[in-house]
């Protein structure tokens, strides 16, 4: 009969198998770690490329016909566009299908939108029509002049009206319920400028300006109607007022914070309940136009230094300065598109900015473009053009 060997295995042995494992499993760690870092720096690489690189043509990747009347302005809303005129309102998408329209008759129509919420005002008129993204949900017929409307993320509806020298104040549910009401007196509380509902409807912002025997002061009306301004008189919850400081504009970002916009100056405030000063950026210069977005706000000032050119700078929230450009371009609108970029507009030329001062795009057309939007990846857009709608990628 055949004899078989056999090998003892020792505790040597045991332990020379473990280290070639553990030696083959730090070569395998080691392989993967060097290929994430590559792949990283690949990514990287490819997106600070991208992010830097500038662009002076495109190609319209597809283009419908529309048709437009006359004095047609366009807003955006969610990932599609309102355009309103004196005669009504639609929506569309970028294929140019209608998803509702609303007729009216209105002067001077004025649109404001919050997420999937807008509102559609006749400025100095007594209509205000309530609509979300499926079409009409409320109307509101006032017995004041209108001087603004604004709306909330579920579609509570501020409006701010005023006569014979007293504002009035007077909030409605998405289908155009009455809510609550308040009064203010100019000879008591300053002329109202402006007003601003957070995204919940749940604080109210306005503005007040009192002119008293040559002095200019502006003071903000903070409102809460939640627990936390049910034990303050009138619900107000915070007021700030500011010598020789005139403030048209204020806008909620978010729920928690609000901006100021002022001549010369803008104040940050941020609180869940109560207001508090998180930040305040000072301008010298004369400001000439703001925009801003959830996360930053811009401003533009004539370029002292330059003839014919201007300087553009943007902040966070913390009031830190992001960036500084100059550009020389007479424009109409300015804009923070998708991915922060900065949109600055005329009806025959455009360019797209980034946060790191990149000028992305700058094109001229033979065709009015009346509004730019972001679509799809970081090259691509929709130009709303004079009588057609065309998604564009740059190139």
């Amino acid at each position: 009969m055949e004899q078989r060997a056999y090998r003892v295995v020792t505790a040597s042995d045991v332990k020379e198998m473990n280290q070639k494992i553990h030696r083959h499993r730090r070569r395998i760690l080691l392989l993967t770690a060097l290929v994430a870092v590559v792949a990283l720096g690949t990514m990287t690489g490819v997106y600070l490329y991208i992010q830097n690189k500038s662009y002076t043509d495109y190609e319209i990747l597809h283009k419908v016909r529309r048709k437009d009347s006359e004095g047609t302005l366009f807003t955006s809303f969610e990932d599609n566009v309102i355009k309103y005129s004196k005669d009504g309102a639609s929506c569309i998408n970028g294929e140019n299908h209608l998803i509702w329209n609303q007729t009216y008759e209105m002067q001077s129509p004025m649109v404001d939108t919050c997420e999937g919420y807008a509102v559609i005002a006749d400025r100095k008129g007594e209509h205000v029509y309530i609509m979300d993204q499926k079409g009409p949900c409320g109307e509101i017929k006032t017995v004041m002049p209108i001087q603004r409307v604004r709306v909330a993320n579920q579609g509570t509806v501020a409006i701010l009206m005023e006569q014979n020298g007293t504002g009035y104040i007077h909030l409605y549910d998405r289908q155009g319920k009455f809510l609550a009401e308040g009064e203010l007196h100019t000879e008591n509380t300053g002329y109202p400028l402006d007003i601003s509902i957070s995204n919940d409807g749940r604080k109210l912002a306005v503005s007040l300006l009192d002119v008293n025997q040559g002095t200019v002061k502006t003071t903000l009306n903070f409102y809460h109607f939640g627990a936390a301004g049910q034990k303050e008189i009138d619900n107000i919850v915070g007021q700030y007022s500011y010598e020789d400081l005139v403030v048209p504009k204020v806008e909620f970002l978010s729920n928690d914070v609000l901006v100021a916009f002022g001549n010369g100056k803008a104040v940050i405030f941020e609180g869940e309940q109560k207001p508090k000063v998180k930040a305040e950026i000072v301008s010298k210069s004369e400001i000439r136009s703001i925009f801003y977005n959830e996360a930053y706000v811009g401003f533009v000032f004539a370029n002292e230094n330059t003839k014919n050119s201007y300087r553009m700078q943007v902040f966070d929230l913390k009031g830190t300065e992001i960036l500084v450009k100059d550009f020389n371009m007479e424009y109409q609108e300015i804009q923070f598109l998708d991915r922060d970029e900065i949109c600055v507009r005329t009806d025959l030329e455009c360019a797209i900015f980034t946060l790191r001062g990149v000028e992305k795009f700058h094109g001229n057309f033979k065709k009015n473009i009346w509004k730019v939007t972001s679509a799809g990846s970081i090259r691509d857009y929709t130009f709303w053009a004079e009588g057609e709608t065309q998604k564009i990628r740059l190139k």
